[in-house]
C-alpha cells in the first residue's frame, strides 16, 4: 500500500466513525506515525485519540526504558505525528532490566512527561492471560498476575492493551474468584482499567485469505505460522463460510462481531490495507448477528480453538 492510499484509508476510517488510532515508534521506524500525522493535519485534533507504544526500540541504550531513550522516543513520536501530546503512551513490555534497575527511572520520566503535558495518560501491554506463580522481570511473553499488579501499582495505567481474537480463550463473564491465573479482562475490571484489544483478525488468518501453501517472506511476523496451522484454520472457517459467505470481508465481519460480543467494554483495534477494507469492516459492524448466529459462531470457533490447541500440544511434545 502506497502512502497516498494509507492516508486515504486513515481518513476513511475517521469518516466512518473511528476515534482511536494506534501506532508505535517501531512501525516502519516512524513511517507509520508520519502517515498518521498527515491524516491528523486534515482533521480536528480533538476529534480523535492517538495511542502510541514505546519500549520495543532502545537504540544504543542498555534498556529501552532509560530516561534518555524514553524522552527521545516520545519527542520523536510527537514530531512524527505533528501533535503536542499523546492521548495514551503504552509501555510495550515489562522488562525494566535486571532487578528492575530502570523501573524508578522510567516511572519518574513518565511522570515528568505527564506533568509537561506531552503524555496525557499511560497504558500497558499485557498477554491475554496472566500466569500463575512467578514470572521473571525479563520474561516478555509471560507475566504473572502478581508481577503485573505490582507494575500497575507503580505506573497507574488507565488502559491495558492485549491481543484477543476468536482462537483465544474467551474472557470470563464474571470476576475471577482468584487473582492467580485470571484473564487480563478480569484483572482490568477488578481495577477499573479500560482495555483495548489488537490482532482481532489474527494477522489476517481469520479472514481465510491464506491457503495452506502460503509462504511468507523472512522477517514477516507471519512467517512463524506453519502449514498445519494454515490448513487447520481453513478447515475451521468452512462452517462460517457456508453460513455467512465465502469472502475475507464476510469472515472479517464474523470475527469482529465475535470480539465485540466477548469484549463489549473494549476498544477493538483493527488493521487495514485499503480504504475499501475499512469501508467493508464498518459495513460489517452495521450488519448485526442474531442470537442464533452467535451460538453458531461460538461453536465453530470453539472447534477451531480446540484443533489449534492440539497442534500446539503436538509441537511442544518431546521427540526421541
Amino acid at each position: 500500500m502506497d502512502d497516498y492510499c494509507a492516508v486515504d484509508a486513515l481518513l476513511r476510517a475517521r469518516d466512518e466513525g473511528a476515534t482511536v488510532f494506534d501506532t508505535s515508534d517501531v512501525y516502519g521506524l516512524g513511517h507509520s506515525q508520519r502517515l498518521l500525522g498527515r491524516m491528523l493535519s486534515q482533521v480536528p485534533r480533538r476529534s480523535v485519540s492517538i495511542t502510541s507504544t514505546v519500549g520495543d526500540f532502545r537504540g544504543t541504550s542498555v534498556n529501552a526504558y532509560s530516561a534518555l531513550n524514553l524522552h527521545r522516543q516520545v519527542e520523536q513520536s510527537l514530531e512524527n505525528l505533528g501533535v503536542e501530546s499523546l492521548d495514551v503512551l503504552t509501555l510495550h513490555h515489562t522488562d525494566f532490566g535486571p532487578r528492575d534497575q530502570y523501573l524508578q527511572e522510567a516511572r519518574e520520566t513518565l511522570e515528568a512527561l505527564r506533568d509537561l503535558g506531552r503524555v496525557k495518560t499511560l497504558g500497558m501491554r499485557a498477554p491475554n492471560r496472566l500466569a500463575a506463580g512467578t514470572a521473571t522481570s525479563g520474561d516478555r511473553n509471560q507475566v504473572s498476575a502478581a508481577r503485573f499488579a505490582f507494575l500497575v501499582q507503580q505506573f497507574d495505567p488507565k488502559v491495558i492493551t492485549t491481543p484477543f481474537n476468536p482462537p483465544s480463550q474467551p474472557p470470563e463473564a464474571e470476576l475471577a474468584d482468584s487473582e492467580e491465573d485470571e484473564d487480563i479482562f478480569s484483572f482490568a475490571r477488578r481495577r477499573g482499567i479500560a482495555t483495548m484489544i489488537y490482532k482481532p483478525l489474527g494477522l489476517g488468518l481469520l479472514t481465510g485469505k491464506y491457503p495452506p501453501d502460503r509462504a511468507f517472506a523472512p522477517g514477516d511476523v507471519r512467517s512463524r505460522i506453519t502449514a498445519p496451522v494454515l490448513d487447520a484454520v481453513q478447515r475451521g472457517l468452512q462452517p462460517l463460510r457456508d453460513r455467512f459467505g465465502p469472502t475475507p470481508r464476510d469472515l472479517a465481519r464474523v470475527a469482529l462481531h465475535y470480539c465485540l460480543q466477548h469484549c463489549p467494554d473494549s476498544i477493538v483495534l483493527t488493521g487495514f490495507t485499503s480504504s475499501q477494507q475499512v469501508a467493508g469492516n464498518y459495513e460489517g459492524f452495521k450488519n448485526e448477528l442474531s442470537e442464533r448466529d452467535y451460538e453458531f459462531v461460538d461453536a465453530a470457533y470453539a472447534a477451531l480453538r480446540a484443533e489449534l490447541g492440539q497442534l500446539r500440544l503436538k509441537d511442544a511434545a518431546p521427540t526421541s
